[in-house]
């Protein structure tokens, strides 16, 4: 667990240089799980989209924030709507994280 001294938070950051970041970090995935051996047919569809990793990055980003604390159900929420108003081309993306069958979906109520 990074200390919070070392933390580097995205939330100012402009969502086209919050997507080249995702988007430089699944190429390196991909490229370590290549030179690993892994066929690509067998782990892209189990890849997050570059907007999921932006979600996933600036979620984590909150958690730090709050002394690596997992948020409870409803500041999980609060998070991610908050992450979907200040970068209105996430929205759609952190809906359907929170929708029924998606990763992120828990009771609110």
């Amino acid at each position: 667990m990074a200390s919070r001294d070392n933390f580097l938070p995205r939330g100012r950051a402009s969502l086209e240089v919050l997507r080249a970041e995702a988007n430089q970090e699944l190429e390196t995935i991909v490229e370590e799980r290549l030179l690993s051996g892994e066929d690509p047919w067998a782990f892209m569809e189990e890849l997050p989209t570059v907007d999921e990793l932006v979600v996933y990055l600036l979620r984590a980003d909150a958690i730090n924030a709050n002394d690596g604390r997992q948020p409870s159900a409803t500041r999980e929420y609060r998070v991610l709507r908050q992450i979907a108003l200040e970068h209105p081309g996430l929205t759609k993306t952190v809906w359907r994280l929170l929708g029924d069958n998606g990763p992120l979906a828990r009771q609110y109520w």
